[in-house]
């Protein structure tokens, strides 16, 4: 793991899920931590990213705020990029497209399924589907630029 993830980010054992990391920003006071801790496990080529949204995370219909969801994936493409191993220390989102296909339930594991369609020298591809169960929530798209060489 890389010094800046270990200074960033906690990494470890999920003690709540055996055979899943936990992956957790360290500062409480970055926006990162809105969520709180995500499950990362590497299913084959599929990186699976668990949360369960609370009720702050709602919108009035008692869904899933969009929002939520967004910041999630955001969060989840860099999770995932991490434990393909292709990513390590600070990089940025430059493209998320998301595409919401129903509400999302408070209170239920939420996972983000994410495949890595390519890296190159500079950047990644990924996309991926949340889902709660088997129902699918949303779709989505990221392009994450790689940390510049020092």
């Amino acid at each position: 793991m890389s010094e800046f993830v270990e200074q960033h980010f906690r990494y470890d054992d999920d003690p709540d899920l055996p055979g899943w990391k936990r992956w957790e920003i360290l500062d409480q006071g970055r926006f990162n931590s809105f969520i709180g801790a995500l499950s990362v496990k590497l299913d084959g080529k599929v990186a699976r990213v668990r949360t369960t949204f609370r009720h702050q995370h709602s919108n009035l219909r008692d869904h899933i705020h969009g929002g939520a969801i967004a910041g999630f994936i955001d969060m989840a493409l860099f999770a995932a990029g991490r434990s393909f191993g292709v990513l390590s220390g600070p990089a940025s989102t430059l493209d998320m497209s998301i595409q919401f296909i129903t509400g999302g339930a408070i209170g239920v594991a939420t996972e983000a399924h994410i495949e890595l369609l390519r890296e190159t020298g500079r950047l990644l591809f990924l996309r991926g589907v949340v889902v709660q169960d088997e129902v699918m929530v949303a779709s989505f798209l990221g392009t994450i630029r790689k940390p510049s060489p020092k």
